[in-house]
């Protein structure tokens, strides 16, 4: 059996690179087929969009190569719907709470397959075409071109009409085979789950099969749902293959089969559960190969596991109005391996790291490693729509600085004052920059980080100060005036309170006045050092 997990000995300077050898090396017949999945069970997050992100950068290694690629990603919406989530999104990503909506509605149609329950906001055909609606508008908003697949239109059109008589028409082998894996297959257990005529529900006893004819007998029994068993209503009746689905581990093979999937990755839950016995019945039971495989590790988010059901939980769209969508990008070509935090309290880090990794392409930064220059320029064209070379970031941290300030010209005047916006830079690369701006903006509000202030710099703050505050202040505006940093700048207003007798804590509060009209506020000295020193200097003299 292929392991999911072991790669190549060879050295590698972009894991799809091998990938793609891999693929390769089995001759496959363009257009080679990429897929990933996933149940539209709920909130479809960042964590989901592993497959879909993962099996793309495949896709264009493989295009580089030549190769016509078509990647597709199933909705696994004919899978009933077990349990309540506890939040849902509408079709714009805004998180609701479970009682938005009609729950109601929803805790009557338990059991029943997604494509087959009313969309909760009204505004889809069902459930399932909601949440795969929602999955496709991440993918696009990536840049991904995925075609979607609809499991239940795979049932209904008679796509999977062949696969699933084949496996009832070797209904023993494939029970034995699945017995070495989960011990609840017994005697009676038949790879088929019609769904009720008489109530809709998914059941999974089935009384007799007619492989030929294309029919089940079946009884609507209780079905178990972890902590829960949802009710059965006892009706008996007869199924055709178009009206149920195949269990989870032999939908997944045959979907392999029908849709000749060359290249599949999947988290490492399946790595160590449905891969092991989905190969073994794409091998036995259907005699054809398994696509190649690929584990990843899952992400956290803010340190905890993501979780539709709880609610913790972030869409493509959420980060889009933080990074750009080639930091996002960027994100997902890290090592698939290796386990990672998405932090949104700390994306200014990514933000810089990927700043610099664009500048490492472009030969803009002298330290760079060997193997940093390697992997650049490999994959950053991957990243970008368009290599420019006149293309600027503003400082993310530096950005959220601009954004304290609502005047987009005067933010332009103060980027291009700092150096960071050159003078002769295109207009296009200006707009884009700038753009920066409200992202950080966003990030700070959404995060209530130490940028999260407002400047008032069309009129001075009304303060009370004595005599020797006014010549303290003087003072430390002549220190600003010569270029600092910030630690300097902060010792700096330390040591100008002790030389006027001044209350240290109450000559930061007179800081924090004068620029924010607020008692309190971020460190002071790096904060003035990110701003202007024009507008700084001019403060601190009480000038404006």
């Amino acid at each position: 059996m292929s392991s999911p997990h072991v790669l190549s000995d060879a050295e590698y300077v972009f894991w799809a690179d091998e990938i793609a050898d891999r693929i390769e090396a089995r001759d496959p017949d363009d257009p080679i087929v990429i897929k990933g999945g996933i149940s539209p069970s709920g909130v479809p997050h960042l964590g989901n969009m592993n497959e879909l992100a993962r099996g793309y950068f495949v896709a264009e290694v493989l295009r580089e190569r030549g190769h016509e690629v078509r990647q597709v990603f199933t909705s696994d919406d004919r899978d009933p719907l077990r349990k309540l989530p506890r939040k849902l999104a509408d079709l714009d990503g805004d998180i609701v709470d479970l009682g938005d909506v009609n729950a109601g509605a929803l805790g009557k149609n338990l059991g029943h397959p997604y494509t087959s329950i009313p969309d909760p906001f009204g505004c889809c055909d069902s459930y399932g075409a909601h949440f795969s609606s929602l999955i496709e508008d991440s993918a696009e908003l990536l840049g991904i071109p995925v075609e979607m697949v609809s499991n239940t239109e795979l049932y209904e059109s008679g796509a999977f009409e062949d696969a699933t008589r084949h496996v009832l028409a070797n209904a023993d082998l494939a029970r034995d085979v699945l017995g070495q894996y989960q011990d609840k297959v017994d005697a009676s257990y038949v790879p088929f789950n019609p769904v009720c005529e008489n109530c809709g529900k998914i059941t999974e006893t089935v009384l007799g099969i007619d492989a030929d004819g294309g029919t089940v007998e079946y009884e609507c029994t209780d079905l178990d749902a972890g902590d829960r068993t949802i009710e059965g209503c006892g009706h008996r009746g007869t199924a055709s293959l178009r009206d149920g689905k195949l269990p989870w581990r032999f939908e997944w093979p045959a979907q392999w089969q029908v849709l000749g999937v060359d290249f599949e990755p999947f988290g490492k839950d399946h790595a160590e559960g449905s891969w092991p016995s989905g190969v073994d019945i794409m091998e036995t039971v259907f005699e054809d190969e398994p696509p190649v495989p690929m584990v990843y590790e899952w992400f956290t988010l803010n340190g905890e596991p993501f979780s539709s059901s709880e609610g913790n939980v972030i869409l493509v769209s959420d980060v889009l109005d933080l990074v750009e969508r080639d930091v996002l990008r960027y994100f997902f070509t890290k090592e698939p391996k290796k386990a990672r935090d998405f932090s949104t309290e700390r994306i200014d880090l990514l933000v810089d790291e990927f700043d610099r990794f664009e500048r490492v392409y472009f030969g803009e930064v002298e330290d760079a490693s060997a193997d940093e220059r390697e992997l650049a320029e490999r994959v950053y064209p991957l990243v970008v729509d368009e290599v420019r070379a006149d293309r600027i970031r503003i400082p993310y941290t530096f950005a959220a600085v601009l954004g304290m300030t609502d005047d987009p010209e005067l933010r332009e005047e103060i980027a291009r004052r700092e150096g960071h916006i050159p003078e002769d830079a295109p207009e296009w690369a200006v707009e884009e920059a700038l753009a920066r701006v409200e992202l950080a903006r966003e990030w700070a509000e959404r995060t209530d980080n130490e940028y999260n202030y407002r400047i008032n710099r069309e009129r001075l703050p009304d303060v009370d100060l004595d005599s020797e505050t006014e010549a303290a202040l003087d003072e430390l505006a002549d220190f600003v005036a010569e270029g600092h940093d910030g630690e300097e700048v902060q010792g700096e207003i330390y040591e100008t309170a002790k030389r006027h007798d001044i209350d240290i804590g109450e000559f930061f509060s007179v800081g924090y006045r004068l620029f924010f009209e607020e008692e309190e506020g971020p460190k002071l000295g790096q904060f003035l050092a990110a701003l202007d020193d024009e507008f700084v200097v001019a403060r601190l003299r009480r000038e404006r």
